[in-house]
This record gives structure tokens, sequence and C-alpha cells, in this order.
């Protein structure tokens, strides 16, 4: 029982410190002793999220999507980004734009649109959050679009286009963005 309270406690001193190591105490293997898939139904990322340099206009906190790379970055202050692996849209479901995030939800239901129900009539109608969910452990929604940035289940989609239009992260990188950005934070979609 004591070893998880010491991780994390060891792992909030860390965040004091800069780069590399910020972005290694969010992992929740370290917080759960190598176990996050019981926690988040998720698999390590095929794409590791690592802090970058990335020089930008954009102001620290903003989330730049850049959907040729199958990368999404959150700027950080000093011309750094958290850089993290996605899944984007299928051909024909790319899009850009600036929108903000509008709504964050943990374990979000899901009710699939009309349009990808007229696709793919076997989808349920509804399905309550939790493991199995395809928008994963948190979302994120994105103006009055369709669209969130959301976790999954399935981590080899990541750096793939496989999406209707959402961003695909996996469960532990999403549940770290999450915890980084509010309700207002600017997104912008570069495809």
């Amino acid at each position: 029982m004591m070893r998880p309270i010491a991780l994390m406690l060891a792992a909030l001193t860390v965040v004091a410190g800069s780069g590399q190591a910020l972005a290694e105490s969010t992992d929740f293997n370290d917080f759960f002793g190598g176990n996050s898939a019981i926690y988040s139904g998720s698999r390590a990322s095929p794409i590791p999220r690592t802090i970058v340099t990335y020089p930008t206009k954009y102001a620290p906190g903003t989330i730049v999507v850049n959907t040729a790379e199958r990368r999404l970055y959150l700027v950080l202050p000093g011309g750094e980004a958290l850089r993290y692996g996605i899944g984007v849209g299928r051909d024909g479901f790319r899009w850009s734009g600036v929108h903000r995030i509008t709504a964050k939800k943990e374990w979000p239901s899901w009710t699939p649109p009309s349009q990808m129900l007229r696709r793919r009539p076997d989808l349920p109608r509804h399905m309550s959050g939790g493991i199995d969910n395809p928008l994963g452990a948190r979302a994120m929604y994105l103006g009055s679009t369709l669209y969130r940035i959301h976790g999954s289940n399935e981590p080899e989609t990541i750096g793939q286009a496989v999406s209707s239009g959402c961003f695909r992260m996996t469960n532990d990188d999403v549940t770290d963005l999450y915890s980084r950005v509010s309700v207002g934070t600017t997104v912008v979609v570069k495809n």
C-alpha cells in the first residue's frame, strides 16, 4: 500500500524539474508499478510522448494538431512542446481549423452521430463510458464540431489514419493531456 503513495510523492517532486522529467513524471506506469493498463485499458503508445524543440507563434498552452505528421503538440514555454502520437481521420475525414475545448469528460459515454450510423448501421446507438468504449478514458470536445481528442483502447491505431475525424490517443496519453489543459484551450488543427 505504501508503494503507490511513495511513487506519487516522488513523481510530484520530479515535476518541479524540467523537460523530460516532466514528461516522465506523468507516466502512469510510475504511479501504478508498471500496471497502467489496469487503470486505463491501454497499452504503450507506438509513438511515445516526448518534449521537443518547437519554435512557434502560438502561446504556451495551445494544442497544435499536425494531421500530416500524426502528432499533437502541447506548446510549452521556451520554444518547446510536449509531442504525442495520435490517430487521425482517414481519407475524406480530415479537416483543419481553429477551435477551443468546450468540454472535458472522464470515461465519456458515446452516441455515434447520425452520419456515422448511416455508414455503420451495426454500431450501438449508445455506449456507456468504460474500458470498452471507443472514446477511452478521457475526451476533450472541440467547439460545436462532432470531433474530439479522445482516448482509445486500440493503441495500435496511433500513428495511423483510421478515425472519422477525431484525434485518438492512448488512454495514458489522453489522460496526461487532459490533466494539462482546461476548457477554453485553443486547438489549432493543421491538415
